[in-house]
């Protein structure tokens, strides 16, 4: 039986900042940004909008009626939690008007948990095949003004949903992972922005990125020029693109290595103008290289590095389904063009707002321009989120 992704979705925030701007504020040569990071702009988040209201926005994108009548587990995979107890996907749940008979859980490993997600839900699948698995990887990037990761921000999330005879891609059974016990990137209970370890946490990703693929050819007899494509996990695109140039070998003929680098291109092309959304962007890079690849055909293989600080790291791979390019989005691009371009003082102001309750814990927000669901305001202390201008009370 196969088993693999049917539908994907995106949403990312509605407003961007570009990367030109930033260096400009920050006195920085605006070529570290866009060399050196191969970043153009970044996603914005509003304070209403946030994991719940882009997993539902992206969701909502791909599902029928008669996909909410037969999901029966909603998965949501992120490190940008609302609550310590209540999982995003309930929410979500709500909101999308699922059936009620489903598991609906939240998973955290860094950027790595949609990868746990799409392997509980292929599990899922493969013991009840009529069954439908929702993974919804979804985050917000945010770190200090000035602090060395602010060019690497970024909102959105990724929409998937896991199915019997997919049309997008089937997984193949070849999974291997690695798990090393390493700070370099963390963010305690007490802190609303992470602390990294830049140039080790770097080293961490090559070097789990070398040994599980090593792992993964001796398990499985691989080689790459057995694939079309390489995704990766990408905090930022230039250091996926030293992933790809570390994979690259001698044995590989010339037209291969072409191919992989177009293919690598294609995959980043979203990220470079959203930036960095932690569990989706694995995600992010694959539906890039969908939507963007003109060498792309059904049959062939996508390797995929997954990585979650911390550590934990998988490699697997999946085929492309016949018929899959009529799943995707023609008008991407239009949409990311869309985005309303801020100034620095106005993201300074937008990306950073905070919460202000009163003693009943009561918030109210401004009215921001997000997708079909927004954060209303929170009463009592529990968030309250709408669909347009309908109220939507959990």
């Amino acid at each position: 039986m196969s088993i693999g992704i049917d539908k994907i979705g995106l949403a990312t925030a509605k407003y961007r900042l570009d990367m030109a701007d930033l260096a400009l504020a920050r006195d920085t040569d605006p070529n570290k940004y866009s060399v050196g990071l191969m970043l153009d702009s970044l996603s914005i988040a509003p304070i209403t909008e946030d994991i719940v209201t882009l997993g539902a926005a992206a969701a909502e994108q791909i599902l029928t009626e008669a996909d909410r009548a037969r999901i029966d587990m909603v998965i949501v995979a992120t490190e940008s939690s609302i609550d310590q107890s209540k999982a995003a996907a309930v929410f979500i749940h709500g909101l999308l008007g699922i059936q009620p008979f489903a598991r609906s859980l939240e998973m955290k490993e860094a950027c790595y948990s949609a990868t746990a997600a799409l392997n509980y839900a292929k599990l899922h699948v493969a013991s009840k095949p009529d069954s439908k698995v929702l993974v919804i990887a979804s985050d917000i990037a945010k770190y200090g003004i000035g602090s060395s990761g602010e060019p690497t921000q970024g909102s959105g999330a990724l929409a998937m949903l896991v199915t019997s005879q997919p049309r997008i891609l089937a997984f193949n059974d070849d999974n291997v992972a690695q798990t090393r016990d390493v700070m370099d990137f963390w963010r305690p209970n007490y802190s609303s922005t992470p602390f990294v370890q830049g140039m080790f946490s770097t080293k961490q990703y090559l070097d789990c990125l070398k040994t599980t693929w090593a792992e993964f050819q001796k398990r499985n007899q691989a080689q790459l020029q057995d694939f079309a494509a390489f995704c990766f996990h990408i905090p930022y695109p230039k250091l996926a693109n030293k992933g790809l140039n570390k994979l690259l070998d001698k044995s590989l003929s010339e037209e291969k290595v072409e191919e992989l680098k177009a293919n690598f291109q294609a995959s980043i092309s979203y990220s470079r103008q959203i930036g960095n959304i932690y569990t989706g962007s694995l995600y992010l890079g694959f539906l890039s290289l969908l939507e963007n690849s003109h060498s792309l055909k059904a049959g062939q293989k996508i390797a995929f590095f997954s990585y979650g600080s911390g550590a934990v790291a998988e490699i697997f791979s999946g085929q492309l389904v016949a018929g899959f390019e009529k799943m995707l989005d023609s008008n991407r691009q239009a949409q990311l063009d869309q985005r309303q371009k801020l100034t620095v003082p106005a993201y300074e102001k937008l990306f950073f707002e905070e919460a202000h309750f009163d003693d009943q814990g009561n918030a109210d927000f401004d009215n921001y321009d997000t997708h079909t669901f927004a954060l209303e305001r929170i009463d009592h202390h529990q968030r309250l989120y709408k669909r347009k201008e309908e109220s939507y009370d959990n």
